[in-house]
């Protein structure tokens, strides 16, 4: 398929060039820029909600539920699974995409796997990319679901409306949380697993930690399920919902979108920087710097000076 009947396939919403496109997309070529950059005027029409959390907290048991809820309500479904690129991984990744293996022959849910290519915040350019086009192909909703590292995954409040933080019982999440700045990110928090002993104490926990959180008017509520059977997960998604009428009543969506956007465009500067500068590196001349930071005739912050360019060392 060529770049052009990529883009019609994708605005026709045929599932192959939509899977053609994001894997353009991956490769972080020219054919995929200009793809996106062909799809981009149609997409931001759909909700985009992201989905965080500590790993085993149940994010793609949660997400199977909310594709099946939505598609009785007549809504079309998109995912974006980020996936760690550690093969240590793998096993883990696999078996939750399990969850869903359910949605895959439903021509209303369209799922795909990505890399987080070690990028920080678990996220890289190409997933932002993915959901531009998943947008454009005219899906009611996207969700992003993230690949679980933790502290570092703020960078889906970039690329999404809604963010779902998922807990549970007796992980310390609670804590956790506080300690990283994680309650700042999340417009809904869930907490799976409602069964297990301590889910009460939780809620009142992640209540209590709230209350320290500076908050301009929208309060995240806390909802319990039991996605596995689907408890709650109605509650969650009529909290979404109730998300996204108060960004459109209070005037705020559009100054989340854009400093959603300010974020990600920083985030994708500095990634391309890193590639780029990882392309141009010369391994023997890295390997001489370390051998002279080892040995103390330069210190660290001279040798990335001489790495970047901005301040050659002499020889000594």
């Amino acid at each position: 398929m060529t770049p052009e009947q990529v883009v019609a396939g994708v605005r026709e919403g045929r599932r192959r060039a939509i899977g053609r496109a994001i894997t353009m997309a991956e490769s972080l070529g020219p054919e995929g820029r200009g793809v996106v950059r062909a799809l981009y005027p149609q997409a931001g029409r759909a909700m985009r909600v992201g989905i965080t959390g500590s790993p085993g907290a149940g994010k793609s048991t949660l997400s199977a539920a909310l594709v099946r809820l939505l598609r009785a309500r007549g809504m079309t479904v998109a995912i974006v699974s980020v996936d760690p690129t550690s093969p240590f991984t793998h096993g883990a990744v696999l078996g939750d995409r399990i969850r869903l293996v359910d949605h895959f022959l439903d021509d209303g849910v369209f799922i795909r796997s990505m890399a987080s290519r070690g990028h920080l915040g678990g996220l890289s350019e190409a997933t932002g990319d993915a959901v531009t086009i998943l947008d454009a192909a005219g899906f009611d909703v996207v969700i992003v679901e993230t690949v679980g590292a933790g502290q570092n995954e703020v960078e889906v409040q970039a690329l999404t409306d809604t963010v779902v933080l998922v807990l549970m019982p007796g992980s310390g999440d609670a804590i956790q949380a506080i300690k990283a700045g994680v309650m700042e990110i999340p417009d809904v928090i869930v907490i799976n697993k409602c069964d297990r002993p301590g889910a009460d104490v939780l809620a009142g926990e992640v209540e209590s930690a709230l209350t320290l959180v500076p908050s301009a008017g929208w309060v995240p509520p806390v909802i319990l399920t039991q996605a596995l059977d689907g408890q709650g997960v109605a509650d969650a998604w009529d909290a979404v919902e109730r998300h996204r009428a108060d960004l459109l009543a209070t005037g705020t969506a559009g100054a989340r979108a854009r400093d959603g956007v300010r974020r990600h465009l920083r985030s994708l500067a500095l990634e391309r920087m890193a590639r780029d500068l990882a392309a141009r590196s010369d391994a023997q001349a890295l390997d001489a710097l370390v051998e002279r930071v080892v040995a103390r005739e330069i210190d660290p912050s001279t040798a990335v000076d001489t790495i970047l360019g901005a301040s050659p060392v002499e020889e000594s």
